[in-house]
């Protein structure tokens, strides 16, 4: 820490607080649309929002959200560029006042957490998952995120993780679960002519049963295992969409030749991209959630529930505090197509009372738990902890119901 700034950051008088989020870029994911939605939200409550990354098609949004973004070149790991990054972060939250410094990724949260001790802002940061061990000083570099006066954790499998192997107390942890937008993800808000588009756009066969598992075209995303119990259903009728961008290079085609090497070609669909994803879940009959490892929070599954749909994952990970097995999904023994088979026969074979009774549990289901204003909610509740710690137990923002414009 410098000395250039030697009194400790206290509650903005006279203006609205403001919040910077620093995160890698805005091109697309979770942690993106989280971040636009809390700037949506800190707007709309007042507040002032900027946001810090190197940039992306998001930048649209979150100029219509009336937050700022600034330009920094927050995906590099270079040390060197991480030093400057921080350098110029300082120089920004001077510029704008910025009364608490978001860090939502570890390579931009080092440079984050450095300016911020030096301009003495409070510093918070979000665990979006339970992040891997497996490389040495692995556990020193994902410790940035530990260093938050307060630690969001996205879900309580995360928070156990920051807790246990970072040593987070409860004095900082605090679990916020991500939320959809349940006005964009519900059925009502979707017509038949943007579902019927997409099913011509991706070759759907009328009288299909559609199987969807949206995400990354990776391993760790289980598709293999879907094509496996897929061919085990030894059915024909059956329509399998993959949607999603191939993140590793060669993951698409060893896929294909799997598909291939089980004669059910014809039954598969991969899309690498979709710009209508309340549509793409309105089309599927089940989608599935088979990720070999542990997810943090697993925002598909929620937002297929949002969508009333039935939802089938592995059973680990956020997935476990998203779906209520025999009422709102199915969970199943992560690499195991054979049990991925099961529930797949059993998701496909509901009636449709069945269905509809299921649609109506998932999507209160949502409601209850899952929302992006709960979300955001949360979230200002711990920027005023920091900012207003006497009136804590009475946000101020709360004076008046938030209402996150569309």
């Amino acid at each position: 820490m410098t000395d250039d700034d030697t009194t400790a950051a206290a509650a903005p008088e006279g203006r609205p607080p403001a919040v910077l989020q620093v995160l890698p870029s805005l091109v697309s994911g979770g942690v993106e649309r989280g971040t636009v939605d809390l700037a949506r939200a800190l707007v709309a409550a007042g507040w002032t929002a900027y946001v810090a990354s190197a940039g992306g098609p998001m930048e649209r949004e979150l100029a219509r959200a009336g937050a700022t973004h600034l330009t920094l070149p927050l995906a590099s790991k270079n040390p060197l560029t991480m030093r400057r990054n921080a350098q110029a972060l300082a120089e920004l939250i001077r510029r704008h006042r910025i009364d608490i410094v978001h860090a939502r990724s570890r390579a931009p949260a080092w440079s984050a957490w450095a300016a911020a001790r030096r301009t003495r802002r409070h510093f918070v940061t979000t665990f979006h998952n339970a992040y891997s061990l497996n490389l040495p000083l692995k556990q020193r570099y994902n410790a940035v995120m530990a260093r938050g006066e307060r630690v969001i954790a996205i879900s309580d499998f995360v928070a156990e993780h920051a807790a246990t192997i970072y040593g987070v107390g409860p004095d900082r942890l605090r679990t916020i679960p991500r939320g959809v937008d349940t006005g964009l993800f519900h059925p009502d808000s979707v017509t038949g002519s943007r579902v019927v588009d997409l099913a011509v756009q991706w070759r759907v066969p009328d009288g299909a049963a559609v199987v969807m598992l949206p995400g990354r075209l990776t391993r760790w995303k289980g598709g293999l295992d879907l094509v496996e119990a897929i061919a085990r259903l030894g059915r024909d009728d059956i329509c399998c969409l993959l949607v999603g961008a191939e993140q590793r290079k060669g993951f698409r085609r060893e896929l294909e030749q799997a598909i291939e090497r089980r004669k059910i070609a014809a039954l598969f669909r991969i899309v690498e991209d979709c710009r209508d994803m309340p549509a793409a879940y309105a089309l599927a009959d089940v989608v599935v959630s088979a990720s070999t490892d542990p997810e943090g929070f697993g925002r598909v599954i929620v937002e297929a529930q949002a969508m009333g749909r039935p939802v089938i994952a592995t059973d680990h990970g956020g997935a476990r505090e998203t779906i209520e097995p025999g009422a709102t999904g199915w969970l199943v023994p992560p690499r195991d197509p054979a049990a991925l088979a099961q529930a797949l026969a059993e998701a496909l074979a509901l009636s449709r009372e069945e269905r509809e009774a299921l649609a109506r549990r998932t999507i209160a289901h949502v409601a209850a738990s899952f929302t992006r204003e709960a979300m955001c909610a949360k979230t200002i509740d711990v920027y005023e902890e920091l900012l207003f710690p006497a009136a804590a137990a009475e946000p101020v923002w709360r004076q008046a119901p938030l209402a996150i414009p569309a």
